[in-house]
């Protein structure tokens, strides 16, 4: 962590010289992994957050420790962890890619729109597992609460700040320290992921297409061979660090066992393998979240009977 710099949001990691990961803490509003590229004469910033307050943090962060504005922000795909904190950047630049903008304009209003109404019910609900943990010194509950509090927090001053740029298959952004490569594949985890590479100093930032140390998270729209197609072709980059939408940094080696839990998951589901559908595999009995592997299985076996 960079000793100069401290959130109740994320972590601050240097990754290289210019580059700084953002992990997300449990109990705070990041709710995902985010960070920046000093490029020299731009700085990038990948993600922006679930909420307003840690895309602020973020925002400070990188303006600290750079001494310079934010120039581009890159929205790698349109979950809401990922863009819902754009408005702190309306000064700065937003980069997605075209499948990215529509799906964030066509999904966002709607569902904003609800919680913004429901924020009494919000409140209630953390109310009720306020009560519950005064039987229960549950840590995880207690993150649970801290982060719902901090939703609340969010919803009444929360507004969808689109991007202002987009691209199809990619973006080169040149700097006068080190360049940076924005592009996407295609769609594997949602309906389009894109990627930001620094190839001189062989770091990708991945967004939810890689997961480390906790399991991967499937929604309706994932398509698992694409994911798989897709960590194959980013294996074959020139890659020694690794910053993924959830988890902690890895290494190159974490694209391998992503791929190797895609292929298990459906090799379950495909065999109709149930003794491993119902209970999660050694291999990953120590990833966080064990319930989102139920989840998969639940999705893969859904999809395969569409």
């Amino acid at each position: 962590m960079d000793e100069n710099f401290n959130s109740k949001h994320f972590s601050l990691e240097k990754v290289s010289d210019g580059i700084y990961a953002a992990i997300a803490k449990e109990g705070g509003g990041a709710l995902a992994n985010a960070g920046f590229a000093d490029l020299g004469d731009q700085i990038i910033i990948f993600d922006t957050f679930n909420t307003q307050q840690a895309s602020q943090d973020l925002k400070d962060a990188a303006e600290f420790i750079t001494n310079k504005p934010v120039t581009t922000v890159m929205n790698s795909h349109w979950h809401g962890d990922h863009i819902r904190g754009n408005q702190v950047f309306t000064d700065s630049t937003i980069i997605s890619s075209e499948t990215t903008f529509s799906k964030m304009k066509e999904l966002h209003p709607s569902r904003i729109r609800k919680q913004k109404e429901d924020i009494q019910g919000l409140a209630n609900y953390i109310e009720s597992l306020k009560k519950q943990l005064d039987s229960d010194t549950d840590a995880q509950l207690q993150n649970k609460i801290n982060f719902l509090l901090e939703l609340k927090f969010s919803l009444s001053s929360l507004e969808l700040v689109l991007p202002s740029q987009t691209f199809i298959d990619e973006w080169s952004l040149k700097g006068t320290k080190r360049n940076a490569k924005l592009f996407t594949l295609g769609g594997g985890h949602s309906y389009c992921d894109a990627m930001l590479y620094i190839p001189e100093s062989k770091v990708i930032f991945m967004g939810d297409l890689l997961f480390v140390d906790c399991h991967l998270t499937f929604f309706e729209e994932s398509n698992p061979e694409k994911w798989i197609e897709i960590l194959q072709k980013v294996d074959r980059f020139e890659i020694d660090t690794v910053i993924p939408g959830h988890g902690s940094i890895g290494t190159k080696e974490e694209i391998k066992n992503n791929i190797n839990y895609i292929e298990s998951l459906m090799s379950v589901v495909y065999r109709n393998d149930e003794k491993n559908a119902s209970e999660v595999p050694d291999l990953y009995m120590d990833w966080d979240s064990p319930e989102i592997y139920f989840q998969n299985i639940k999705r893969l076996e859904e999809s395969l009977s569409r």
